[in-house]
This record gives structure tokens, C-alpha cells and sequence, in this order.
């Protein structure tokens, strides 16, 4: 599938892509503290039995659809850095497929779970404070369209074995990266 120029990255970044945002402002001067970046989010009670449910394989796998993906990486990090995030997803998922009898290897995706753990990263970042994930989703429906990837990875790239295997880069166009 070649790369489609009609349909823009929410992302901001690149050519035609016209959603340029700035990062939020600390309280104080220079970058947020840990504490101020964790204050911002927050995660309601059905958050928290969510994860619990994902995490303790009782949530049904075939309702774990894109944005409970979403759902679930808002809460990850909305406590804890970008990298461990990525490791929690990452074992979470393959815990949650093993669960339901369905083999990891064929269904996890390194590439598509950290870009998106990336992606809910950057609009967390961009946009302000949220008092639950299902806030950040209302406010950022952009992150329901599975489809925004392909903004950022050729076909060929993101459906690769390797691209399942390990984290590949964007080949089209960079996800933005926030400090830690």
C-alpha cells in the first residue's frame, strides 16, 4: 500500500502536515519534573479495574480492540517513563494472548505497540492535563483511527516479520519523542 499524501499525521511533524503544537509549560522554568508530568494525568477508579483486569488476563481478549490498546498505554503512562510503558504493554499483551490460547509470535506487534505507546505519549504531552484515559481519548479522537501509522511506516516496513519481531523507526515520517 503506498504511502497515502492526502492523509495527514496528527503528529504535526513533516511535510503537509500542518498541526504544529507546542509543548506544555512547566510551572517552573525548564523542563517538568517527574512529579509535575505524573501530576497532569490522572487515572480514574474504572482505570485502574481496567488495568487490573487486563493485567490479571480477565478482560475479554476479543473486546481488547485499538482503543483499549490506547486506553491501557494512557494508563501506563500516565505513572510510570515511555521505556518501562513499552515493556509494561509489551508484557501485559503477550501475557493476555498466552491467556487465551492464542500464540504471541503470530499476534503481538513490537513495532505498532511502541510507535502507539509513543503516539499516546506525544498527545498526552501536547495537550494539557486529563483526569482519565477515557478524558485524553474524548479530547484526542485522532487516537482512535488505527490507520495513522501508516502516515509514519510504508506498508512494506510495518508488516514486516522484523517489524514484529523489534521496534523498526517510522521510514515516512518520525514520531515525535518526548524527554523523560
Amino acid at each position: 500500500m503506498p504511502h497515502n499524501k492526502g492523509f495527514k499525521s496528527p503528529f504535526g511533524l513533516g511535510r503537509n502536515h500542518g498541526l504544529q503544537r507546542s509543548p506544555p509549560q512547566s510551572l517552573t522554568l525548564g523542563k517538568p519534573t517527574r512529579s509535575e508530568r505524573m501530576m497532569k494525568y490522572l487515572l480514574s477508579k474504572e482505570d485502574r479495574e481496567f488495568k487490573c483486569l487486563v493485567e490479571s488476563c480477565e478482560f475479554p481478549v476479543a473486546e481488547f480492540d485499538h482503543g483499549a490498546h490506547i486506553r491501557l498505554a494512557y494508563v501506563y503512562l500516565a505513572e510510570n517513563s515511555t521505556d518501562q510503558s513499552v515493556e509494561f504493554m509489551r508484557d501485559t499483551l503477550t501475557a493476555l494472548l498466552k491467556h487465551a490460547g492464542l500464540d504471541p509470535s503470530q499476534k503481538f506487534h513490537e513495532t505498532l505497540t511502541e510507535a502507539w505507546v509513543l503516539a499516546v505519549k506525544h498527545f498526552m504531552e501536547s495537550a494539557g492535563n486529563y483526569k482519565s484515559a477515557n478524558n485524553f481519548i474524548e479530547n484526542n479522537t485522532v487516537m482512535l483511527d488505527s490507520k495513522i501509522m501508516m502516515t509514519h511506516y510504508s506498508a512494506q516496513v510495518l508488516f514486516s516479520e522484523q517489524a514484529r519481531r523489534v521496534f523498526i523507526e517510522p521510514n515516512l515520517d518520525p514520531i515525535p519523542r518526548h524527554g523523560e
